[in-house]
């Protein structure tokens, strides 16, 4: 067992967490890996602490592009790579020393497998588990069940057109597990929390709906064979959707247009008024 493994990073203004994420590649006990930062276009000091790291040790390499976003960061570092594996990784996200080892004995025991990731947990400013779904096919073409962290062949990752550049919103990696996966794939989960997702206050994974209802539109049309047999379906839950939307909005026109809520208004708006005149006084 002595694959090599490409650790692919695009860092897009993630300087501040970049060390501890090298530091986690740095510390792995299982050793025949590369690891390819790609900064895209980072303002930040995230080109000195990579070459802090490539200093130390020639596994480590630097690639500098404009901003073009993570799918496509994450293409350019696997296109740069050599490895017969691939574990992408954000740049203030970490991984357990044994996570590559323990990948890797998987992949070698059961050869027919094409993606390995495991249990995982939230840290940073959220401490708990993350409770992902069972993965089964049926499910996952409806809710992905695997973080953007984990392991995958090459030679997989070569079918496809890489991770898609429309999906500006996110879900770029369930789009990718998408094109490699098909119902008879074999999808192994290690049965322990080797990988932990940094949340912040602010975060690109807290997804808004109006983004939502971008993304899975995208989704659909990206793997059109994968969702074809539901397309019946697919306009149904639409429908209703909108349906419901309008529903609710009409409801609440119904409700402006009522005498209570018109008098509630007449009686409280001064009172609000007088509420923010002092607030605005006040913060003054």
């Amino acid at each position: 067992m002595n694959y090599l493994v490409s650790v692919i990073v695009p860092c897009y203004q993630q300087g501040e967490y970049l060390q501890e994420t090298l530091y986690s590649i740095l510390n792995q006990t299982y050793q025949n890996w590369e690891c390819i930062v790609v900064n895209d276009g980072s303002t930040d000091n995230t080109k000195e602490v990579t070459e802090s790291f490539c200093n130390k040790d020639p596994r480590f390499r630097y690639v500098e592009q404009k901003n073009q976003g993570p799918s496509i960061a994450r293409n350019t570092g696997i296109n740069a790579s050599q490895g017969e594996f691939i574990l992408p990784l954000d740049a203030d996200d970490i991984i357990a020393p044994t996570y590559m080892s323990k990948a890797m004995d998987c992949f070698e025991k059961h050869p027919d497998t094409q993606i390995v990731y495991c249990k995982a947990r939230f840290f940073g400013a959220i401490e708990q588990e993350w409770e992902l779904p069972k993965y089964s096919y049926e499910s996952f073409i409806w809710l992905n069940s695997i973080f953007c962290s984990a392991f995958f062949r090459r030679s997989d990752f070569d079918k496809t057109i890489g991770y898609n550049p429309n999906m500006v919103y996110g879900f770029e990696d369930w789009d990718l597990w998408l094109s490699i996966l098909t119902p008879n794939s074999i999808v192994y989960q290690i049965d322990e929390p080797l990988f932990f997702y940094r949340q912040k206050d602010l975060s690109r994974s807290t997804t808004s709906l109006e983004n939502l209802k971008k993304l899975y539109p995208i989704i659909y049309q990206n793997h059109k064979e994968i969702y074809k047999p539901y397309l019946s379906h697919i306009i149904e839950y639409h429908n209703a959707s909108l349906l419901y939307e309008i529903e609710a909005h009409n409801a609440i026109l119904k409700v402006k247009a009522s005498k209570s809520y018109r008098l509630g208004y007449a009686l409280l708006h001064p009172i609000y008024k007088l509420l923010n005149l002092f607030r605005k006084n006040h913060d003054e």
